[in-house]
């Protein structure tokens, strides 16, 4: 397209700044980050880049010290597009007694950050219930885009043996349903979830765990997950699936 091309600083903590021209590729540090996308009316702001895809992958970094020790330590994240570019870095933060006491049922803040350094995204998941056997205090989690400005939910849903889940606007009303296998196991192959109408008669999308050999999974809880949405579904609700993503990991591959 016929894009303005503007220059803006840009730098992390403890980094110097770097100037990003808007459609052009952007490398720090030997990483490949997506294009700066021009603004967009009523966008949230860092929420352009996912009108221009349709997919993310999320790749979770390997952690050195948990490999050598098995001490949980917060969790980091690439969410790539599907021409392996960067289009954000997930952090979660969570103290360390919380880790080691709460495990994969921990509440959680993940924070998501743009290749300005900003946080555009944040996932905030309570303590709660982790047992189907308590149906009236399931997980969920909050998606904020910007931070403190609510824009959906992702809810567990109780069910004897799937595990399901809800989308939900900021005004909790259903916008998309979720629906795993009976038996979620992925050795020797990929998991899917799938992405529904309320109604659960057309799949508009897929939420997958990805297989990655049999040395990672055995010696590391570092996983590789991808989202499929369409490419036109609002922004808000590929942020809330975003945060669906990092809710299926935690409450099921217990790697988060």
């Amino acid at each position: 397209g016929n894009y303005a091309f503007q220059a803006q600083p840009v730098g992390f903590p403890g980094e110097p700044a770097v100037t990003l021209v808007q459609n052009q590729p952007i490398v720090q540090e030997g990483t490949l980050w997506m294009p700066v996308p021009p603004s967009i009316p009523n966008c949230p702001p860092g929420l352009e880049y996912l009108t221009q895809i349709d997919q993310i992958l999320i790749h979770q970094q390997i952690e050195l010290l948990e490999i050598l020790t098995g001490f949980e330590t917060n969790n980091k994240y690439e969410l790539k597009n599907a021409l392996g570019q960067r289009v954000y870095f997930a952090a979660e933060d969570t103290d360390c007694c919380t880790r080691v006491c709460c495990g994969p049922a921990r509440s959680f803040t993940i924070r998501i950050i743009d290749n300005l350094g900003r946080e555009v995204i944040t996932l905030q998941r309570p303590l709660r219930c982790s047992s189907c056997c308590c149906p009236c205090c399931l997980q969920e989690v909050e998606v904020q885009a910007p931070p403190g400005k609510t824009v959906g939910y992702v809810v567990q849903n109780w069910h004897a043996c799937l595990p399901k889940f809800t989308i939900q606007d900021d005004k909790r009303m259903d916008i998309l349903k979720i629906t795993g296998p009976c038996v979620v196991c992925s050795c020797c192959e990929d998991v899917n979830f799938e992405v529904k109408s309320v109604d659960e008669t057309c799949t508009v999308g897929r939420i997958s765990k990805h297989w990655t050999g049999f040395v990672k999974e055995a010696f590391t809880d570092a996983d590789n997950f991808g989202i499929t949405f369409p490419m036109d579904l609002d922004v808000k609700m590929k942020a809330v699936m975003i945060g669906a993503c990092f809710l299926i990991v935690s409450l099921l591959f217990t790697n988060i």
